[in-house]
């Protein structure tokens, strides 16, 4: 009886073991997909640094 009771108690956590590892699997490939499917198709370049006619000015205005 006591051959019995192992063998059920080590079934349990081999299949607890390959539930979490399936769940670990599902969540890596959904996170995988997911910034696959956020990342733009071009780059935004609206964060750039720009030397404008403003700036121009500015830097005129701080010299010495």
């Amino acid at each position: 009886m006591a051959d019995q009771k192992t063998t059920g108690r080590r079934k349990f956590f081999a299949g607890l073991g390959l539930a979490a590892a399936a769940g670990v699997a599902v969540k890596v490939a959904g996170i995988q997909q997911t910034t696959e499917a956020a990342a733009p198709a071009e780059p935004d370049h609206g964060d750039k640094y720009r030397l404008s006619e403003h700036v121009k000015k500015y830097y005129r205005t701080t010299t010495i």
